[in-house]
């Protein structure tokens, strides 16, 4: 049995697609593809599929994977590509498919880069100067007071015209997980956020040191905003 990994990009108008609606869109595509892929078994069979660190509503992203699984022992990976990315719906491109290498579990870090309009610079500014910035996250266990400024020490931008940009790396995956949604909210204001902000994930990683030590994780953001500002985005063969 061989755990095929599936990596595309979600932007535009698929963006919008919510995980069950993806899952669905997915499950479709792969019956109308008739590639082999691995069915579970009992009453009711149905193709084994599982996304990786799924987004929330409204974000893009450019390094998206689910799982299937195939009997095949081998498989071609143009073949795959050129049996799905026809029946995909638009904005949603199918960039690589290729045998599991690592754990979705290993990964551990996300970064976003989010678009705001130049005058939420106030805001960030604000942010910056803080010297702490506790907000409450609402889990399925109660509520549990986070401490922002211990996974984005500072927020470093930049301003081309009415625009601003910058990239947060915030932790991901199975342990302790922030959202670029959540961060900004808190930043911003909840009543801002959805308005004028645009959020894309262009990698996923498995950090060097574990992102939810609250010890470490602060100066382990700094220098890896650092490295993205100048182009050298994290990535990991998942």
């Amino acid at each position: 049995m061989t755990t095929v990994r599936i990596f595309f990009e979600k932007c535009g108008e698929s963006a919008y697609i919510s995980l069950l609606d993806l899952q669905r869109v997915f499950h479709r595509m792969l019956k109308m593809s008739s590639l082999p892929v691995y069915y579970t078994q009992g009453f009711n069979p149905h193709i084994y599929l599982s996304f990786t660190c799924p987004l929330s509503l409204g974000q893009e992203s450019l390094c998206e994977s689910c799982e299937v699984k195939t009997e095949q022992e081998t498989i071609d990976p143009q073949a795959w590509i050129d049996a799905l990315q026809p029946l995909m719906p638009r904005g949603i491109v199918i960039t690589k498919v290729a045998p599991a290498v690592e754990k979705v579990g290993e990964i551990e870090t996300a970064a976003y880069e989010i678009t705001m309009p130049a005058g939420s610079a106030i805001a960030l500014d604000a942010y910056n100067n803080a010297e702490h910035a506790e907000v409450t996250k609402k889990t399925k266990r109660g509520c549990k007071t986070l401490e922002l400024k211990h996974y984005l020490d500072r927020i470093e931008y930049t301003i081309e015209g009415g625009t601003l940009r910058f990239t947060a790396l915030l932790p991901c995956g199975s342990g302790e997980a922030l959202t670029s949604s959540f961060n900004c909210s808190k930043v911003l204001g909840s009543t801002v956020w959805p308005f004028v902000a645009r959020a894309a994930r262009p990698a996923l990683s498995r950090s060097i040191v574990s992102a939810t030590t609250p010890a470490c994780s602060a100066s382990f953001m700094r220098s890896m905003m650092s490295l993205l500002r100048r182009g050298l985005r994290p990535t990991m063969a998942l």
